[in-house]
């Protein structure tokens, strides 16, 4: 049996309809339900549905064998987990965006909201630059609108947000997609399995 977690939402229903296609279905899982845990003894498989920021925490933590997380969010917060496989969809990028007319003033610790403050801390540390975080968790475009922070630090996708709003991007920190990771004692206990998963998705992508 693999256990799988599946971030809610868009992300996790492409995984799904994914592996479904290897062959570990789950009929339950296109119901109209409010379960998160759904089982198919016969084909070996178990998926929990948890928030995309979740999945790493259920993975290392061994209450899910393998899942499909974020880059971003693997970059937030360095689970101890294996990271095997970039399955390519999902694509966005963490940057620092701000005002158009944005100057920045290095006399003055710079103002970052964001939902990344490790990333954000990482990233300014790099290059030497003082900061204020300012953690946020949604909106996050409005900060430098309403003058609550200089700069933001965020996944960027189209950028179409940002241009509707007077807003550009200055700077992109890292590239990101979805990755397969697994925990590491699982992956020991049933590599066969795992990557013989993986030979599959390969396989299709």
């Amino acid at each position: 049996m693999i256990n799988v977690a599946l971030p809610k939402g868009r992300l996790g229903d492409s995984v799904y309809a994914l592996f479904d296609k290897l062959g570990y279905s789950c009929p339950e899982m296109t119901e109209n339900t409010r379960k998160l845990v759904f089982t198919n003894e016969e084909k070996g498989v178990s998926y929990v549905l948890v928030k995309p920021s979740d999945v790493a925490v259920y993975v290392e933590r061994g209450a899910a064998d393998i899942g499909v997380v974020g880059k971003d969010v693997i970059l937030e917060t360095e689970p101890d987990v294996y990271e095997l496989y970039d399955l390519g969809f999902g694509k966005c990028a963490l940057a620092v965006a701000s005002r158009n007319d944005w100057v920045d003033d290095t006399r003055l610790p710079l103002r970052v909201a964001t939902k990344y403050p490790h990333v954000a801390q990482k990233y300014y540390a790099s290059i030497n630059r003082d900061i204020e975080i300012i953690k946020l968790n949604g909106s996050i475009e409005l900060a430098p609108i309403l003058d609550l922070s200089d700069v933001i630090v965020d996944i960027v996708e189209t950028g179409k947000t940002l241009k509707e709003n007077n807003m550009g991007v200055f700077t992109r920190i890292a590239e990101s997609s979805a990755r397969l990771i697994a925990n590491k004692s699982s992956y020991q206990f049933k590599k066969a399995e795992i990557e013989n998963l993986i030979s599959g998705v390969e396989a299709l992508i």
